[in-house]
């Protein structure tokens, strides 16, 4: 685990890929002053003493804000977009769509997010012996999010808002790339993948892409 110093405020831990993606698109959609330290989860960085003083969970993404470590990837989405307001990434709290932003940040977090634990680590609910089962339950609990999004987005979209983009969407997107390999990935929803198209289309996505190595669902 690797971090570069600097006067920046802040300073994700992170690792390619992982949710900690969303929080680094969104510094650099935000052009807000950033440095990067690699965490290797590979080898288990995130479960050392000296990370795990920073983010108790072990995992990532973790962002240090004027030297106070702070985690929980919505959480910082929240925090970022209303630090940024220039950027309109958020409703304000006199808006009246700043429940219904916040109701979809918690609806991917709780509902959407913890379904991918699932997926790839099926033998963590009910041991190796149920990990098929798990799998197999996991699986149409995961489509019936994207059914129900999709539905939303050709009713209410073309964002989750609406026609003004906010930080929800990068993080339905991230979590949208993390199905690029299931069966039926979330782009096989026509509304889905429209709203993917759009936000990967943006200057910050190839930017973020270049940074973390990435190539896949470029």
């Amino acid at each position: 685990m690797t971090a570069s110093h600097d006067t920046s405020p802040y300073t994700l831990y992170y690792a390619p890929g992982a949710a900690s993606l969303v929080v680094h698109w969104l510094l650099i959609e935000l052009d807000a002053p950033h440095v990067l330290a690699l965490v290797d989860t590979k080898a288990g960085a995130q479960k050392t003493p000296e990370y795990l003083a920073l983010n108790p969970n072990g995992v990532v993404p973790t962002l240090v804000i004027d030297g106070r470590a702070h985690y929980e990837a919505a959480a910082l989405l929240v925090h970022l977009a209303d630090a940024f307001p220039a950027a309109g990434l958020a409703p304000t709290l006199a808006d009246p769509q700043r429940i219904d932003y916040t109701q979809w940040m918690f609806n991917l977090a709780n509902m959407v997010q913890p379904l991918f634990r699932q997926w790839w680590y099926p033998h963590e609910p009910a041991g190796e012996a149920q990990a098929d089962a798990v799998l197999q339950h996991v699986r149409p609990r995961i489509e019936a999010q994207w059914d129900r999004i999709d539905r939303h987005l050709a009713e209410h979209g073309p964002h989750l808002l609406g026609g003004r983009p906010s930080a929800a969407d990068f993080y339905l997107v991230m979590l949208m790339r993390w199905s690029r390999n299931m069966p039926k990935p979330a782009t096989e929803w026509p509304h889905l993948a429209a709203l993917a198209a759009r936000l990967k289309a943006r200057p910050s996505f190839a930017q973020l892409y270049a940074r973390e190595g990435l190539t896949e669902w470029a």
